[in-house]
């Protein structure tokens, strides 16, 4: 901890005490009774400060260990100045308290360049910003680099040392630092871990393997858990209490009170995958693989997304260990964690292979079999393969009709996520004729308010809304919006799925204010629930940045849709059909800011990445070719305006007829660049031709 030098200097005497142990403490307070000629008993000492009332300061630092009473070593009087530092939560009873976490980003920068005795630069700064962020802001990490290089090496060169050597230097403390602190970073974590009773220690030893937070209402299904259950089986709230207070008590675990979360420290990991023998390690890896992989069933399925969200880092860890060994149960659980979490290629790979075991191993025809069908269709439409999600899900609906019978559940099921694919490939016809059918089955079997006869609402919502029909669309997305925000609250995915919608069919019916209001509220809810760069984060920024260019507000839409073009192409590619759309948009909005270069720049970008994916004359390509000779046009370069032009109003006349809307405006335009290229003749014979 750092104290300023003014704040000391306030104080008329000022004595620090070890209070890692009793002995420590009672050390230090025979140094102060000696220092002030006051006796030679850490009593006296005591004595001594009772009855001096001037401001001292007493500071006791280090007091970790949960077993010490320090409040026999507390001066008993009104006067004086008390700080402890610790990593013990129980110790708050004493006074106000501050929680002293991982730094801040400038501040870790600001002590390894002084820990490390290196200038502030530019240079140097940005080398510290990455050193710090590997050391994951660690106070002591930190303080133990900047010593290392001070003496060893420099700030080039520590990044790379570090990876290669980061559980040794994690381990060696060098011989001068900024202060008397005698113990290293895995040291301290060893020490704690010593001092952990059995059973706290094997909790421990379960918990630190993955990566990330988990929740304790996610580990009770576990068989190897079984310590804290009652001889009933019910789960021993008060025994878990018992060992994660323990375990926190030495900072090796954190708990977000208002999430609910426990979390370990990201060294800690690797301090404890270095502890581990090769077995125990295997073994723990094992047992947590268990308990991920049986987490997803007693979840609610209206709540398995945010779940979801949550083992996703447990999963990505574990996966690392096993990939290749996962049984058949629960690759399908990892699967479906990968699918709601919005990460579908890794769910892909885990669906196809569940598919191909299913149908070797059980049949075409076994229930099984059809439920990892259905669940590669949903991931297919997800990944825009509509072709492959709709042959299986026929297929499913069909074999559901003759195994269950036509109103069997799954069998209402099966058909509905076939009317959603109907609907995203534009078949709306026959979406429509299974959705109206399917709704009114739904009704009587589940009634109103059930989540099955919501979600046919909501997709008969999506079909009137692709049909033109958003009348229609907004009297059903209201009803459902406020039957999801009753039953499971406005801040579930679900509701914010169809407020989404809602605002979408406001955006048809020229209502950007209500949908604007609706958008803010969405992007807001999914930047919390699901992070910034989830899909459906993205998906709804941009659309609110759609409605901030209907209402003129440019500015805040360049702001969105520069953040979803980054993260949409590191995420899908620059090549994806949702990246470009959003680039093209970029565009326009550049356009608008008469910023005409930036909406250049784009512009020829998305040119070429639709002729090579769609080819010269998809109506995508021309409209993008069409937009960039707009802004040719902007710019005054009316000779490439024209080249451009040209090409578009031949390939829009041949696949579309003169007399299509795009096609005339092919034709407008071109005219307006002769007239400014002074090619009058040519000009007046287009317009005519209108």
């Amino acid at each position: 901890m750092l104290i300023s030098i003014t704040v000391l200097y306030s104080f008329t005497d000022t004595f620090f005490l070890d209070a890692s142990t009793v002995d420590t403490i009672d050390n230090g307070f025979k140094d102060i009774a000696v220092l002030r000629n006051v006796g030679k008993s850490s009593n006296d000492a005591l004595t001594w400060l009772v009855s001096r009332r001037e401001g001292w300061l007493l500071f006791f630092d280090n007091a970790d260990d949960p077993n010490l009473n320090l409040n026999k070593f507390l001066p008993k009087c009104g006067h004086g100045n008390i700080i402890i530092t610790s990593r013990n939560p129980e110790l708050r009873i004493y006074g106000s308290n501050s929680q002293v976490s991982d730094m801040e980003q400038n501040e870790a920068i600001t002590l390894l360049l002084k820990s490390a005795a290196q200038e502030v630069s530019p240079m140097n700064e940005k080398l510290a910003a990455e050193i710090v962020k590997a050391l994951s802001y660690l106070p002591l990490a930190i303080v133990q680099a900047g010593a290392f290089i001070a003496k060893f090496g420099s700030l080039n060169n520590y990044l790379a040392l570090y990876s290669k050597n980061r559980d040794r230097l994690l381990k060696e403390r060098p011989a001068q630092t900024h202060d008397d602190y005698a113990l290293t970073v895995y040291t301290t974590w060893q020490i704690s871990f010593e001092r952990l009773s059995s059973r706290s220690a094997q909790a421990a030893g379960y918990d630190f393997p993955p990566f990330g937070p988990l929740k304790e209402e996610l580990q009770q299904p576990h068989n190897f858990l079984a310590q804290f259950l009652t001889p009933d089986g019910e789960w021993d709230t008060f025994a878990f209490t018992e060992v994660t207070n323990e375990i926190k008590s030495y900072s090796l675990m954190d708990l977000d009170p208002e999430a609910n979360v426990f979390s370990i420290h990201p060294l800690v990991h690797s301090w404890c995958r270095t502890t581990l023998s090769n077995n125990d390690l295997q073994s723990s890896y094992c047992n947590v693989y268990s308990i991920v992989g049986m987490s997803v069933e007693p979840v609610p399925m209206a709540d398995r997304q945010l779940a979801c969200l949550k083992l996703l880092p447990h999963v990505e860890s574990v996966m690392q260990f096993k990939k290749q060994h996962l049984v058949p149960d629960f690759r399908t659980q990892y699967a479906m964690i990968y699918h709601y979490a919005g990460r579908f290629k890794d769910a892909k790979e885990l669906e196809v292979c569940i598919l191909e075991k299913h149908s070797q191993n059980l049949g075409v025809d076994h229930l099984n079999t059809l439920y990892a069908m259905q669940w590669l269709a949903k991931t297919y439409k997800e990944l825009d393969e509509l072709d492959k999600a709709e042959e299986l899900e026929v297929l499913v609906v069909e074999k559901r009709k003759s195994l269950l019978g036509e109103d069997h559940p799954d069998t209402l099921d099966a058909t509905y996520h076939l009317a959603v694919t109907y609907a995203e490939h534009e078949q709306l016809e026959k979406a429509e004729m299974l959705q109206v059918p399917l709704l009114n089955k739904q009704r009587p079997i589940f009634g109103e308010d059930h989540l099955s006869t919501l979600w046919s609402m909501y997709n008969l919502a999506v079909i009137y809304q692709k049909l033109g029909q958003f009348q229609k669309a907004e009297e059903l997305e209201v009803v459902v919006v406020n039957k999801r925000r009753a039953i499971l609250g406005e801040d579930h995915p679900d509701t914010l799925r169809i407020m989404f919608n809602l605002a979408v069919t406001y955006q048809h019916l020229g209502d950007f204010d209500k949908a604007a209001q609706l958008q803010v509220v969405v992007v807001e809810k999914r930047k919390s629930i699901l992070g910034e760069d989830h899909q459906l984060t993205l998906k709804a920024m941009y659309s609110l940045a759609q409605t901030y260019g209907k209402l003129g507000q440019f500015q805040e839409a360049e702001k969105l849709e520069s953040v979803v073009v980054r993260k949409r192409g590191a995420i899908l590619g620059d090549e994806h059909y949702d990246t470009l759309h959003v680039m093209e948009d970029l565009a326009l909005t550049y356009r608008a800011l008469r910023e005409f270069e930036k909406a250049k720049e784009l512009q020829i970008i998305a040119v070429d990445k639709r002729q090579m994916t769609l080819g010269s004359d998809h109506l995508y390509t021309l409209e993008a070719l069409h937009n960039l000779a707009c802004t040719y046009h902007d710019l005054g370069q009316w000779g490439e305006a024209e080249y451009l032009q040209i090409e578009v109003l031949e390939k829009q006349r041949a696949i579309l007829g003169s007399g299509h809307p795009d096609t005339v405006r092919a034709v407008r335009n071109l005219a307006l660049t002769y007239r400014c290229l002074g090619k009058l003749d040519k000009a007046e014979q287009l317009e005519k031709s209108i």
